[in-house]
């Protein structure tokens, strides 16, 4: 028996969908459905009526119902309980951060914060988008940085979580520079030439937005895929090497553009695609715990957000 397949059934039993509770668990529905029965194989008995719609319960699936909240319940205590013996990490934030996120904007941000806000005690869990969602959606950590694209939105449920924008940045395509400035590599639709291309591995969330400025492009774009990682980082190292161009977000390479060793491998404006950044966290009337200094960061956060729409 696992805990998340109790999770899975009281998600069920309030949405009576299979699909929606598979979107909101963040599995595909055919994991979601194996775990249901994997549930009922446990209990040995029929848990869910597929033969109706929207899916109901049976009768031994609601005495299991109530008896799933309270034993969640339960453990949802406990794990408070244990977590108010560490009181001396009451002020420690935890915050879930992709990796492209958390190698380049992350620690600028922590020291503008440092300026404005105060010091910010905080533990990085640098994670591919997936796992950094999960790590919020099962409440183990405080807050969610991530990036957000209309194309690629976040499957958070916003009646459970919130967010703020902390900022912009733009995706687009840099290579290593010659001897003379000038990109070793560059988009030029117009060539008959195919361009190495450092590509980002299937899946990974940047990798999706750059399927969309490819697919956006007013020509098809020659691009010759030569190595894939889902990391921005990597791709960055090989770009420096000479190995090829790729998409990168802006902030990842601040350094490199103001020492020459990168430049854009297409004209600003051109090939490109802007990302928001939010921060995201579960509701405090809906979370059963929430630490004071988030809370705290949370309401700065929202002052800013207020003052920089007032001024616009």
């Amino acid at each position: 028996m696992e805990t998340k397949w109790l999770e899975d059934f009281v998600s069920l039993a309030e949405t009576r969908s299979f699909s929606r509770s598979a979107q909101l668990r963040h599995v595909t529905q055919p994991a979601f459905s194996r775990r249901i029965q994997a549930l009922e194989a446990w209990a040995g008995i029929d848990l869910v009526d597929r033969s109706s719609y929207p899916t109901r319960l049976t009768p031994a699936g609601e005495t299991f119902h109530a008896q799933a909240l309270e034993i969640l319940g339960a453990l949802q205590a406990t794990r408070n309980m244990m977590r108010g013996h560490q009181a001396s990490g009451q002020d420690m934030l935890s915050f879930a951060v992709p990796h492209s996120l958390a190698f380049s904007f992350f620690p600028h941000w922590v020291m503008g914060l440092r300026q404005r806000f105060g010091v910010v005690k905080s533990h990085l869990i640098a994670l591919n988008v997936h796992d950094a969602v999960l790590r919020l959606t099962e409440a183990n950590c405080d807050l969610l940085i991530a990036y957000h694209h209309p194309s690629q939105p976040l499957q958070l449920n916003p009646d459970r979580y919130e967010m703020l924008t902390l900022g912009h940045e733009t995706l687009a395509a840099y290579a290593k520079a010659d001897p003379h400035g000038k990109p070793m590599f560059s988009i030029n639709p117009s060539s008959g030439d195919k361009v190495p291309y450092l590509s980002y591995a299937g899946g990974a969330y940047l990798g999706r937005l750059v399927d969309l400025i490819v697919k956006q492009a007013p020509s098809p774009l020659k691009l010759d895929a030569l190595y894939e990682t889902d990391m921005a980082e990597g791709l960055k190292a090989m770009a420096l090497e000479g190995h090829g161009l790729a998409f990168l977000p802006g902030s990842s390479v601040i350094k490199e553009l103001k020492s020459k060793h990168l430049v854009r491998a297409a004209p600003p404006g051109h090939y490109e695609v802007e990302m928001e950044i939010r921060i995201y966290r579960e509701r405090p009337e809906m979370a059963r715990y929430t630490k004071p200094a988030s809370q705290s960061l949370w309401k700065f956060l929202g002052g800013v957000q207020n003052s920089l729409s007032g001024s616009a």
